[in-house]
């Protein structure tokens, strides 16, 4: 699934070709994508917006429109393309907005996972899906104090409490296995049992391994690419992730891959306690 590395990628690579055009035409063919308002309303709203921004929010896409913001959140295989109008739409382009100069803005979803709302620009801040989200990662208010604060009640395992988006929004399951590395943490042990200096460490190396995966354009996972086949370079950098059984690059211990609530982790038995 993409992370915050992956959503600002995909971003940046729309920013040249979407913005400042205006939506002359909206076509839905898996009204399920659009969570709200219902798809027969999407359309009707969103036919005549002009995309003014586009940014994110935790694993969402924002983009700003005249009244509205459009939301979208890629999960597993999202993407975008862009295609003449008159194409062919293909098996798994499931929306379809026509943009200036007969653009067609297309995704693309194999899984059929990835979901829109059309919410009014006053209200999107006090409404589901962003009201519900924690403080970005390079939030100045994002201290050891904040961390500490959310998680030290908590008897889930530290791997688990960092995935969830009402906390840091943005981590998931990659970039909370190279955190943890960094950070010399156990992936199994109890959020409560974490320190505040640990808190500090877990923030810092947050911010170090995220910023690097944006410079280097995300992670290339799987089926995951950015729009129109835009690869990220950080897989090359990935430290414990996906590598099980080959060697600790810290102490050479063989890395271990064991399920943290549902989920595949990997980390080294040596270097973190």
């Amino acid at each position: 699934m993409p992370e915050k590395p992956e959503v600002i990628t995909v971003v940046r690579s729309l920013k040249n070709k979407i913005l400042s055009k205006r939506i002359t035409g909206c076509n839905i063919y898996w009204d399920n994508i659009i969570a709200a308002p219902v798809a027969k309303e999407f359309k009707e709203k969103i036919i005549g917006e002009t995309i003014n921004s586009i940014d994110t929010r935790g694993k969402w896409i924002t983009i700003g429109l005249d009244k509205y913001y459009l939301l979208i959140h890629l999960r597993m295989e999202g993407k975008f393309m862009f295609r003449n109008k008159d194409d062919t739409i293909g098996k798994h382009e499931h929306v379809e907005f026509i943009l200036d100069d007969n653009i067609s803005f297309r995704f693309h979803d194999v899984r059929k996972f990835g979901k829109m709302y059309l919410i009014l620009k006053e209200e999107a801040e006090t409404v589901k899906p962003l009201s519900e989200l924690g403080l970005e990662y390079y939030d100045k208010n994002l201290t050891k104090e904040y961390l500490y604060d959310k998680i030290h009640s908590k008897k889930l395992p530290i791997k688990t409490v960092l995935l969830d988006q009402s906390i840091i929004a943005g981590i998931g399951n990659i970039y909370d296995d190279e955190v943890l590395f960094a950070s010399g943490i156990l992936p199994t042990r109890k959020a409560c049992d974490v320190t505040l200096l640990e808190c500090e460490d877990i923030i810092k190396n947050t911010r170090i391994v995220l910023d690097k995966a944006v410079k280097l354009g995300g992670t290339t996972i799987k089926s995951f690419t950015s729009s129109e086949g835009v690869h990220g370079l950080f897989q090359n950098e990935l430290l414990v992730h996906g590598k099980s059984n080959e060697n600790c690059p810290k102490c050479g211990t063989t890395i271990s891959k064991i399920r943290v609530g549902g989920r595949g982790t990997y980390y080294c038995s040596s270097c973190q306690k």
